[in-house]
């Protein structure tokens, strides 16, 4: 019985001393399964493509938000409006926008799927505006489709059906720049099939 009782607290004082002496290097790693069985908790991850979809959409709402409506008092011509709006856009995509989807990526370019420029250099910025442009016109042109559809169905004159506002705004800019980055990879993988086709033929 007494030899029972002192490998007892011989265990129970090697298990202190491990524990005392514990560091980072003789420390056994620890799997996130394991962790969570002991916590009883899931770490909850939001998906990439979410992070990506809500930081696209958030800032074109915000750059409409304080550039459409922020400077709407000191310009008062419409062109005037969409113009400042199309070079905040293409400027800041290619500062904000590009930038946090780079620092938000887990593996190097990740997330260039979702960017029309992917080319990390002064001179995107050159290539960032003229996108904007051409996706704002898009927004202009369905914002004015929508409205005529309205007005005709409804038989109403002179209003505005469909305002243009920050959230509506970003939903339709998103819409446009997922479908023109979809047309590039298309095209892309287009020329890289004819390409490893007549590479094919010629062996």
């Amino acid at each position: 019985m007494a030899d029972k009782e002192k490998n007892y607290y011989d265990l129970k004082t090697d298990a202190v001393d491990r524990l005392v002496n514990a560091n980072e290097q003789n420390s056994p790693e620890v799997s996130d399964k394991e962790i969570e069985k002991i916590s009883g908790r899931k770490r909850w991850s939001i998906p990439n493509i979410v992070k990506v979809l809500l930081i696209k959409w958030w800032f074109t709402g915000a750059i409409c938000f304080f550039f459409y409506f922020g400077l709407g008092n000191f310009l008062t011509n419409t062109t005037d409006q969409l113009f400042v709006l199309g070079m905040a856009m293409g400027i800041l995509t290619d500062l904000l926008t590009n930038h946090m989807l780079t620092f938000i990526e887990k593996t190097e370019r990740a997330n260039d799927r979702y960017k029309m420029v992917t080319a990390r250099k002064f001179w995107s910025l050159f290539l960032n505006i003229p996108y904007a442009f051409v996706i704002l016109v898009c927004v202009v042109y369905l914002y004015n489709l929508i409205n005529v559809i309205v007005i005709k169905a409804k038989g109403i004159e002179d209003t505005v059906a469909l305002p243009v506002e920050p959230v509506l705004f970003g939903l339709f800019w998103l819409g446009f720049d997922l479908l023109f980055i979809g047309m590039k990879h298309l095209l892309i993988r287009i020329f890289r099939d004819a390409a490893a086709t007549a590479s094919g033929k010629k062996k």
